[in-house]
């Protein structure tokens, strides 16, 4: 069997939903509604490519955002969403 084939473990911390993180979301989600925008597809969007011309300068979201690595981001989205439904 080749490396590829086989599965990988991917390891982080099980804390709840970072308050950062949270916080960071919420501003920029804020800052991207002002602006006019889909807070989602423009999330999504910098989180897919990483180009953080999806985020705009206004309320210093740009910044806020690229504090954050990208992954960690992605992290606390899954496992938010995961607690959040694992009753349905």
């Amino acid at each position: 069997m080749s490396s590829m084939d086989k599965t990988m473990k991917f390891n982080f911390s099980e804390e709840p939903f970072d308050q950062d993180v949270q916080s960071v979301l919420l501003s920029v989600h804020e800052a991207l509604k002002e602006k006019g925008y889909n807070p989602i597809n423009q999330i999504v969007g910098y989180l897919l490519s990483g180009d953080p011309a999806y985020i705009p300068r206004h309320k210093d979201a740009r910044n806020l955002i690229r504090k954050m690595e990208r992954d960690e981001l992605i992290e606390e989205l899954v496992k938010y969403y995961l607690e959040g439904n694992k009753d349905k």
